[in-house]
Parts: structure tokens; C-alpha cells; sequence
């Protein structure tokens, strides 16, 4: 039988969501608890993995198991066993041709930068900080130019393994909420630190240290080295991804 999870976690005590045979990941603390409620080795997959410090309010994987369990056990039974920083939404059966990862159409990221003098420290884990007044206008005007199919040389690190830099980013928004700005993107996949290092353009012209314009130039010069630095990994918050609706999956990544 195949399951998908929803799970949510607080990056900070993490070294990513990777498994690695040092330091503690995500992947590393579901496996072994849900190893308990199966009562044999299981490993997962996710929808998009994280990196060390940034949290998820609806990641998505999928393991297979024989065990007898409801629903509700595999979520109950496997949050019983995680630390506080890790919990299981749902869970659902679903069909074997099922992957988290391959059968989502997008993944949709959340940045929140406290706009204000003072530091954070109620919200610190959660939020990058920026001092200097930012115009979240000029933003959301300079972001739009990364919408659509593009390669996304300038926004991924050197370090990022993938076959290729195109990314087709669906939405991406800017907005103000009192002392926050929130930038919104989906896109089909992401390159590693790629949303973070578009936000590391973004506030520069935000602060008007760069014209507007500057994004898309960025965008078809495709040199990461000409590009803001990449913005703190706190602020960064995976929401979830999104699969077509035969799935049946909950309504938070469906759709």
C-alpha cells in the first residue's frame, strides 16, 4: 500500500530535509518514526526538499508499506514519535502510481522579511529582518519580470545539482502587511536557493539600490555573480506543492 503525508516542521534545528549520516534532518526523524508505527524500515520521498533552516507548512511524501494502519494512525501514531519541531497533517491511501514528487504540477514558497529598526524577537526563527524602509511596490514590479519559462542561471548556486537551469515560475508576489513584506512565488520546480536568492536581488531595489529594471537584466545576463547575495534561509517557509485533483488529496495541495 502506498501513503501520502502532510507535514509540517520548523526548519531551524534541521540540517535540511536530506537524510545524511551526520546532524539531524526531517527526512531522518519521519523514517524512524514511522519505522515505529510500521514496525519495519521505511523510506520516504518528498514533493521539494528544504535546506538547513527553512520550514514547511504542507510538505508532501509518499512510502510504501504492508502494515495495517488507518489513516489516521499513520498521522497520529507517527506525530506521537517526531519531536516538537515535526508533525503529520493527514495522511491518505492512495493509489501505487502515486509520487510526491513527480506528479506535482508546482511548489509554491512563502518569504517574509519584518520591515522595521528593531529587530525581531518574538518572530525571529520565522522571518528574515530589514532595517532600512523597503518599497514593496517597486518589488512586486521588478519580480514580475521572472514570471514564465526562463533560465535561472543568476538565482541558483554554484552548488545546485540539477540537469538544467529552466524554471517556469507561475506567480510570484509582493505585497505589505504592516511591518512584514511577503513574497509569494510558484513556480513548476525551484533550483537550490534559488527563491532565496531572488529575494536577495528583490531587496536591493526594494532599499532603491538598483533600478527596477535591474531583474530582468539580471534574469538574461544569467551570471549568479552579478546578483544580490542570497537572503537569510529563516524567513523562508516551503507551503506545499500541488497535484491535480483525481489525486484527492486535502484542498491545501490540491488543484
Amino acid at each position: 500500500m502506498r501513503i501520502a503525508l502532510g507535514i509540517e516542521y520548523e526548519g531551524t534545528g534541521f540540517l535540511g530535509w536530506q537524510r545524511l549520516t551526520h546532524g539531524r534532518t526531517v527526512q531522518g526523524e519521519i523514517e524512524a518514526a514511522l519505522a515505529f508505527v510500521a514496525d519495519h524500515p521505511v523510506e520516504v520521498t518528498c514533493a521539494g526538499r528544504t535546506d538547513a533552516g527553512v520550514h514547511a507548512r504542507c510538505q508532501v511524501v509518499h512510502f510504501d508499506s504492508d502494515a495495517a494502519r488507518s489513516e489516521r494512525s499513520w498521522a497520529l501514531g507517527a506525530t506521537s514519535r517526531l519531536p516538537p519541531d515535526v508533525a503529520v497533517l493527514w495522511a491518505r491511501a492512495v493509489d501505487q502510481s502515486f509520487h510526491a514528487r513527480f506528479c506535482a504540477t508546482a511548489r509554491r514558497y512563502r518569504y517574509v522579511l519584518l520591515n522595521r529598526p528593531i529587530r525581531a524577537a518574538l518572530d525571529a526563527r520565522f522571518v528574515a529582518w530589514e532595517r532600512l524602509p523597503l518599497d514593496a511596490a517597486r518589488m512586486h514590479e521588478a519580480a514580475q519580470a521572472v514570471l514564465g519559462e526562463n533560465d535561472f542561471s543568476a538565482f541558483r548556486t554554484s552548488q545546485c545539482q540539477s540537469r538544467t537551469p529552466m524554471r517556469n515560475v507561475h506567480r510570484i508576489h509582493v505585497c505589505r502587511s504592516g511591518d512584514e513584506v511577503v513574497i509569494e512565488v510558484e513556480a513548476n520546480a525551484f533550483l537550490h536557493h534559488m527563491v532565496r536568492n531572488l529575494v536577495g536581488s528583490l531587496l536591493m531595489i526594494g532599499r532603491g539600490e538598483r533600478p527596477v529594471d535591474w531583474m530582468a537584466e539580471l534574469l538574461l545576463g544569467r551570471d549568479r555573480d552579478r546578483a544580490g547575495p542570497t537572503a537569510p534561509a529563516s524567513g523562508l517557509s516551503f507551503v506545499g506543492p500541488r497535484y491535480p485533483a483525481n489525486w484527492k488529496l486535502p484542498g491545501q495541495v490540491s488543484g
